[in-house]
């Protein structure tokens, strides 16, 4: 084979141990050079998915029952404008997609790919939605709350109990309530990955109805254009009223 030849076959991780085992007495220095990003490459792999296992400690723990464990995660909480939107999702043992991990360490990209894949091999998925209105009537964290008993009672499945990024949901159900539970736990990350793409999503048509906020950049966070917007245009429908500055703008107008 060719060096090139090599390389692609490498590059496909289709390679049987006796061709590798062949390939290591190649005496030429472009082979060696290939086996070696190869082996750079399987090595890191192999720790991804060592991690990727890791995360499955506190689910093994129900499995190990015959109990379904949900995972239940939320994004939308410190945005000045859209709702806030809340994933539960349960697992099977057998989940196998590696690359599923804490959405904040992914890029758009990737959650994008990795949603349907989730949908797809997931036991049940549960959406949860709460927006402007209802935030700005109870407050955020009830809203978050709120919107995690939504997703978890939308289950077509539910669970025997579930794991929680660092909340307590208001439903009848054992939780265990983890510190940054979307990186210990792929359940809770798997959610909170569902969530994102969710509530992107629903930014992104929001900013075809008020383009000049640029929402579909900034998914209703505060950045410089966001702000520049509200104070040109005032708030919209989608607004958050009685989150700063929006709450100030608002006073402002009224004195």
């Amino acid at each position: 084979m060719t060096i090139s030849e090599i390389k692609a076959l490498l590059k496909s991780g289709q390679v049987d141990p006796a061709t590798l085992a062949a390939l290591r007495q190649d005496p030429r220095k472009g082979v060696a050079a290939a086996l070696k990003a190869y082996d750079k490459r399987m090595a890191k792999e192999s720790e991804k998915k060592a991690a990727f296992l890791a995360r499955f400690k506190y689910e093994r723990e129900f499995w190990a029952k015959g109990q379904l464990v949900a995972g239940v995660d939320e994004v939308g909480r410190g945005p000045l404008a859209g709702p806030v939107v809340a994933a539960a999702v349960i697992l099977p043992a057998g989940f196998d997609l590696v690359e599923v991990n804490d959405s904040k360490q992914l890029s758009p990209q990737k959650r994008l790919a990795l949603y349907p894949k989730i949908l797809q091999e997931a036991v049940s998925v549960g959406v949860g939605v709460m927006d402007n209105q209802v935030i700005d009537r109870i407050n955020i964290y009830e809203a978050d709350r709120q919107a995690m008993r939504q997703a978890v009672q939308s289950l077509s499945v539910q669970p025997d109990a579930l794991l929680v990024d660092a909340m307590n949901v208001p439903v009848k159900l054992p939780q265990t309530e983890l510190i940054k539970g979307d990186a210990k736990s792929n359940s809770i990350a798997a959610a909170s990955i569902v969530a994102k793409v969710f509530r992107d999503t629903l930014m992104d048509d929001y900013a075809q109805l008020y383009p000049q906020y640029g929402f579909q950049h900034n998914a209703g966070y505060g950045t410089a254009e966001h702000l520049a917007a509200l104070q040109e245009f005032g708030p919209t429908p989608i607004h958050r009223l009685t989150f700063a500055p929006v709450a100030d703008m608002v006073n402002e107008n009224n004195e």
